[in-house]
């Protein structure tokens, strides 16, 4: 699949190339559109209680509920003034009437709460019509008044401050992020081409999030928060994603491969592990759509849709772009190529051989570290979004902060108490006449009266902290009546959520048909219960598909319920950090924001998403590699730790680059992007080095071969999912039956197709050198059976070398100590050479290597000899692995290499085409 993807993109290089660019260029422009279509909130469970009570509030009492909140003062002119008055009232009137639905001040309410405690101030309450911040818009002109200090907030001023913060916060960022991120990339790379790669791959993905975003606002409500999210998470993981495909890329063509094999052997490696890890942020994000909050289900769609651009992009316009470039991709070097680090030298290499030696030490220390990291999430406490989210200087802060500070208590953030009355028909019904002959008249129901909900009234302000209970709206049409109950606690403290409570308990009147209750703490109170409860559901579903995106990736069911479990601890460290830091206040004064003493629960479930896809990402690097070197070797220790030299430098790399990225974004002005931005900071720095460098590798360590269990049933389904290719060097896919499966406790090692180098048909034979030799890294080659004798070769018990013998099973499979072999494509050893093979008993000569046999022989069913120990002239390749950190740079004198102690490994000629198959099993 990936190889197959690799030769198209190559063939096409230059048509993806120029369409992408010119798509690029064609939708920036609707992208941008995306500024001031976006909505605010969405924090709330539509279903719920409070919900439906504050949909009542505009449509059943004209507008009852204010978008602008104008306040005025002056120092020394108290409100009851008569010049005080004339001036708010000369300067309303002013206001455009088609703008304008409803205007409320301290003169036409009497309201004592719309003047403050001091006289000195009060505030007026607009309703708009239709467009909302186009009508705002076209009268924020007109509100101030000569004479008196005024400032505008509200909902509708609100909004229009956060998508202005936005815009300047993404500014920002990116005018912070983009420098960095070139001179880390030119650090990291050394060229000045290879480091533009994934800026412009970057460049698409943010483009790609606007887009997105865009078209998500023509079907439904998109967050104005989500564009800060979304853009931080395209341009990060694109970048990663970048790194990785443009590493795998530099080593292939190092190694000396052309430009069509190198990009084909880089979708195979490199390509197919960063499809896998969209893959699973996707899903991750995807998550969110069981939530039925407007900001969770609209930064899911988007956040995974842009993931998915940014894996895309990744994986056609930068390896296209690469293919076009080939060698050139390390033009404009600006420091020198030092090569690849030696085998088993380098602080990796250290690193990896310290936890291979202590893991139970490296186990309890680690995960001692996280649970302490962990600790502070013990004492969360949730709280929902206000107008705190906004730097201290935004004027609609300041607003709410003084109406909250200078004014009745709790006078913009009452419990509303909604009472619909039990009505009856005043006359019984007419009898329905012959259709189509006018209309059947319904008879009237019973008015109601606001002293209807007089006993109720009475009943609420006997209850504890209810300091006063106010007709706020009185809807005859709908039979309902809206009570505001003030009181005097904290909206988001315990006690105002037990008031709640109390409320919603009581029983109704005789005459009550339903009691709804809204208010921003029933509000709080509904959205912990509804995030609660599918909470279950997004981790059941989320960890349900990621299990099976692990498996099709590595063929095992144990590795995925550690990752599951790694992850659940990556995550809790976050959390507690989070929590130390923002409820507790602890980075307040760095930061600059203001901490509120709880945590937003929306902003808490995103954090989870967004960080549990990420943990998986580097994980998915690692283990890659790690199976690579399991299959290739069948050392369960070597390969963790080869896998954790090789890939230690990549996803250091990677994480830095994306803590760039997320730095950046820290910096914006909403405390909503710093709290995600922070929590995306712990998670990459606490997961690349204590969870990946140290707690995996020690994990695995002690699992041992448990790590590769796959129950015998699973293994044809993980055969047909895996999306793995294989075709011989001619093209053409083998013929016959199917090898049967080597028992996973016989632990076999598989190779890859040796054959002779495509660009040079004169090459000698290379083994795994080959351009040729099975794209992909080590893996099961499903051959036919071949006729002709297999080779068994095994340590000599009896001194230095190997001995070997020879059968012919007359067309049946090979059987080692009553096992069937069985045999992969052969890229490690190098087979030796016709001279150094010893001669048949009958003095027939064994053939080369992919030859026909031109004497052929009876030969004794089993012959002992030493084996040659000769190194062979011919230059050795590194095999490809799942890794793009797999080295390979430096030329190698191969010899045959001793099997694992206690193993045989069975060759065989290459029934389609030149080389050996071979396979190792337990004796």
């Amino acid at each position: 699949m990936f190889e197959s993807a690799g030769r198209l993109i190559y063939g096409g290089r230059w048509t993806l190339l120029v369409l992408s660019l010119v798509a690029a260029i064609l939708v920036a422009p609707f992208g941008l559109q995306l500024f001031g279509r976006m909505a605010d909130g969405g924090f709330a469970d539509p279903a719920a209680d409070s919900t439906t009570a504050a949909r009542w509030n505009d449509a059943w009492y004209s507008g009852n509920t204010p978008d602008v909140v104008v306040l005025y003062r002056h120092p020394q002119v108290k409100v009851r003034d008569a010049r005080f008055k004339k001036a708010v009232h000369d300067s309303l009137r002013a206001l455009p009437a088609q703008y304008v639905r409803k205007l409320a001040t301290y003169w036409t309410t009497g309201s004592k709460e719309l003047m403050s405690t001091d006289e000195h101030a009060t505030y007026a309450l607009i309703t708009l019509k239709g467009a909302k911040q186009q009508a705002y818009a076209a009268i924020k002109d007109l509100l101030p008044v000569a004479n008196l200090q005024v400032q505008v907030g509200g909902s509708v001023p609100l909004l229009k401050e956060l998508n202005d913060q936005t815009a300047a916060d993404l500014a920002r960022a990116e005018a912070i992020s983009m420098p960095v991120l070139l001179v880390m990339l030119v650090v990291v790379f050394g060229s000045l081409v290879a480091a533009g790669l994934p800026l412009l791959v970057g460049l698409l993905a943010v483009i790609g999030a606007l887009v997105l975003l865009r078209l998500l606002t023509e079907v439904t409500e998109v967050s104005v928060f989500s564009l800060n999210v979304v853009t931080m998470l395209g341009l990060g993981l694109a970048i990663d994603y970048s790194l990785f495909v443009l590493t795998a890329f530099r080593e292939q063509i190092r190694s000396g491969l052309p430009t069509r094999e190198a990009v084909v052997r880089t979708m195979a490696t490199a390509g197919r592990t960063v499809a896998f890890s969209g893959l699973t942020v996707a899903t991750s994000l995807l998550g969110l759509l069981l939530f039925p909050q407007m900001f969770l289900r609209s930064i899911g769609l988007g956040a995974a849709a842009v993931v998915l651009v940014a894996m895309v992009s990744a994986l056609v316009v930068l390896p296209a772009a690469l293919a076009v470039l080939g060698p050139r991709v390390d033009a404009l070097r600006v420091t020198p190529h030092f090569g690849a680090a030696r085998a088993g030298a380098g602080v990796w290499h250290a690193i990896a051989s310290s936890v291979m030696k202590r893991p139970v030490l490296y186990l309890v220390a680690v995960t001692s570290v996280l649970l302490a990291l962990a600790g502070p999430f013990a004492h969360v406490r949730f709280g929902n979004v206000d107008h705190r989210v906004l730097p201290a200087a935004s004027e609609s802060r300041r607003v709410a902060e003084t109406v909250d500070r200078d004014f009745a208590k709790n006078s913009m953030a009452t419990i509303d108490v909604h009472v619909l009355i039990e009505r009856s028909f005043t006359t019984r019904p007419a009898a329905p006449g012959p259709l189509g002959q006018g209309y059947s008249p319904i008879s009237a129901v019973t008015p109601i009266d606001p002293t209807d909900a007089k006993p109720l009234a009475d009943r609420l302000r006997k209850l504890p902290g209810v300091t006063g209970v106010d007709l706020a709206g009185f809807s005859q049409a709908n039979g309902a009546i809206r009570l505001a109950v003030r009181y005097s606690y904290d909206p988001m403290s315990d006690a105002a959520q037990h008031l709640v409570t109390l409320i919603r308990s009581m029983a109704p009147e005789p005459n009550v048909r339903q009691i709804v209750v809204g208010g921003p703490t029933a509000a709080q109170m509904d959205l912990l219960s509804s995030l609660l409860g599918r909470l279950p559901w997004m981790a059941l579903v989320v960890g349900g598909v990621t299990f099976l995106l692990l498996f099709a990736a590595f063929g095992s069911v144990v590795l995925p319920v550690k990752a599951l479990l790694m992850n659940v601890l990556s995550i809790g460290a976050s959390f507690g950090v989070i929590v130390w830091a923002f409820q507790d206040g602890h980075l307040a004064p760095w930061l600059r924001f203001t901490s509120t003493g709880t945590i937003e629960a929306t902003v808490t479930v995103l954090i989870l998403a967004v960080v549990f896809g990420l943990s998986m990402d580097y994980e998915l690097f690692l283990l890659s590699r790690v199976r690579a070197e399991w299959l290739r070797t069948g050392d369960n220790t070597a390969a963790v730790a080869t896998g954790l030299q090789r890939t230690g430098g990549v996803i250091t790399s990677a994480a830095l680059l994306l803590l760039v990225v997320i730095g950046a974004f820290s910096t914006a002005g909403i405390t909503i992007v710093k709290l995600l931005g922070v929590g995306m900071f712990v998670a990459i720095v606490v997961d690349a080095t204590l969870v990946r460098a140290l707690l995996v590798p020690a994990t695995m360590r002690l699992l041992g071969g448990a790590n590769w269990w796959l129950p015998g049933v699973l293994r044809g389904v993980h055969r047909r999912i895996e999306f793995r290719e294989s075709p011989p060097p001619d093209g053409r896919r083998p013929s016959g039956r199917a090898l049967p499966e080597l028992p996973l406790s016989g632990r076999a090692a598989y190779g890859d197709a040796g054959s002779e180098d495509a660009a040079s048909p004169s090459a000698p034979f290379q083994g795994a050198a080959s351009a040729n030799a099975g794209v992909g890294g080590a893996r099961r080659h499903e051959a036919a059976l071949s006729p002709r004798p297999g080779r068994a070769i095994k340590p000599n018990p009896d001194g230095p070398g190997w001995h070997w013998a020879e059968d012919d099973p007359g067309g049946a499979a090979v059987t080692v100590n009553g096992r069937p072999a069985i045999f992969g494509v052969d890229t490690d050893p190098i087979p030796v050479s016709a001279e150094h093979d010893p001669t048949p008993a009958s003095g027939a000569a064994v053939p080369a290597p992919g030859r026909p046999v031109i004497a052929p022989a009876p030969a004794p069913p089993v012959r002992k000899r030493p084996y040659s120990t000769a190194k062979s002239a011919v230059p050795k390749r590194p095999p490809a692995t799942d890794d793009p950190d797999a080295s390979g740079s430096e030329t190698q004198r191969p010899t045959w290499e001793k099997v694992t102690a206690g193993r045989t490994r069975v060759v065989r000629a290459n029934p389609d085409g030149p080389g050996w198959t071979w396979a190792e099993v337990d004796t």
